[in-house]
């Protein structure tokens, strides 16, 4: 086999050189190479030598997806490399793995604050918001007033009455984010982590139960969506979702006014939004 043929051998063999064997607790014997021997990366690995050698070399097949996940983790390899890897050895990316909520980095929020009149948001991928502009606040809800634990898109569809109230087909509408929901948390590698939540919220809601034990999935990547405002009426908007890059547990969704009358319904929420921050 040409080298160039062996990606991934070639590439196990520059990883494992560019570790520092005494910074991982490894003896401090004369090595005629840098880096870590091919026995040690076996061993952090828990997989045989001779078997790991032969993958180097291009001799011992195509390697499972958890073989990988520990030889990723005997490298030390981060998430990018990972991906790289099980690019090489499966012609493949890994399956995502479930991240907690957290924040999203200030330039997302730039981007975010850049759409005056567009509510925009950041959701994981079991539907917590964990980023927002101010049109989101005005149009949708205002997150910023919520504990963390409360912005969630199930908890308010299903337990927040006003949010309930904004939506004219309220049926319709949870059974989709419930059926959207269990979809997006599969392919956030959230199915087991979300058991909990559903549980909580099943208490809670025999609606939401109902619907969880339907069973139904749907794609969420666009769409349009209606809310009722007390005072303006009815505001239509076309929604998009867009995957956030490097994290494939987060996705931006953009809201975008569906006619005049909805921009200028838009605007005169996000005005009357902020003159209340203002005083």
């Amino acid at each position: 086999m040409a080298a160039n043929d062996n990606l991934l051998g070639a590439w196990l063999r520059d990883r494992r050189t560019k570790l520092d064997p005494a910074a991982l607790g490894l003896p401090d014997v004369r090595r005629r190479t840098a880096g870590l021997r091919r026995e040690e990366v076996a061993q952090r690995a828990n997989v045989s030598a001779t078997w790991y050698t032969w993958l180097e070399q291009g001799r011992g097949g195509a390697p499972s997806a958890g073989v990988l996940d520990r030889i990723a983790r005997a490298l030390l390899l981060t998430d990018v490399e990972r991906e790289h890897l099980f690019l090489l050895g499966l012609g493949r990316l890994p399956e995502v793995r479930y991240q907690p909520p957290g924040g999203v980095s200030p330039r997302l929020q730039r981007v975010l604050d850049a759409m005056e009149y567009s509510p925009a948001v950041v959701r994981t991928s079991t539907w917590d918001i964990v980023g927002w502009n101010r049109a989101a606040q005005a149009v949708l809800t205002d997150y910023a007033a919520l504990p963390p634990k409360e912005r969630n898109i199930l908890r308010l569809i299903f337990l927040d009455p006003r949010v309930r109230e904004a939506q004219p087909d309220w049926e319709s509408v949870a059974g989709f984010v419930v059926a959207a929901f269990r979809a997006d948390a599969a392919r956030g590698g959230a199915s087991k982590n979300i058991q909990a939540f559903v549980d909580e919220l099943g208490a809670l809601s025999p609606e939401f139960n109902a619907m969880w034990r339907a069973n139904d999935v749907r794609a969420n990547d666009e769409g349009t969506k209606e809310i009722r405002h007390p005072v303006l009426g009815l505001i239509e908007l076309e929604y998009s979702g867009f995957a956030v890059h490097g994290r494939p547990d987060l996705s931006l969704v953009i809201y975008t006014p569906a006619s005049d009358v909805a921009v200028q319904r838009v605007k005169r929420l996000v005005a009357q939004y902020s003159d209340g921050l203002a005083r």
